[in-house]
């Protein structure tokens, strides 16, 4: 099952919507480190419509508690920093597709760790970033065609 992480997620509604993609494409979500809001927040729940209960989420404390429970191996991290275009990353069906926070990105240690393994959605030049629920639709939608195509 492919499994999406959010490193420190900042706003609600990006959450949601996120979770809500996760329950559509059958992936887990992952929620790690300090959050900018309560898991009880009304917009979170209301982001992931009446689809929350529904959905797979974990929680990870910190980032380091996080990074003891996967397999590194299995980490396509994505980051507007990245080298390589997010079409190019080689999807399984394990895979961990991990964020970062919507100010800050994904933290530059975890850039650092795993700089062969972070990609970036391509944008027109003058475009900063995309949104964090866009971001990750976009990534995970690409796993699920890559992986149905047996690539």
């Amino acid at each position: 099952m492919l499994r999406v992480a959010l490193i420190e997620p900042e706003i609600p509604g990006n959450t949601g919507n996120i979770g809500r993609t996760c329950l559509a494409a059958g992936a887990e979500l992952h929620l790690v480190g300090r959050l900018g809001f309560e898991l009880s927040e009304r917009r979170l729940r209301r982001a992931g419509l009446d689809y929350w209960d529904k959905v797979s989420v974990h929680r990870h404390g910190t980032i380091a508690d996080f990074l003891r429970q996967i397999d590194d191996a299995q980490v396509l991290a994505f980051s507007a920093e990245g080298a390589r275009e997010h079409w190019d990353a080689p999807y399984a069906a394990d895979s961990w597709l991990v964020f970062g926070s919507e100010s800050r990105g994904l933290p530059e240690p975890l850039r650092e760790r795993w700089r062969e393994r972070t990609y970036r959605v391509p944008m027109n030049p003058g475009a900063r970033s995309l949104n964090l629920s866009s971001a990750a639709a976009v990534v995970l939608y690409e796993a699920c065609r890559s992986l149905r195509r047996g690539r």
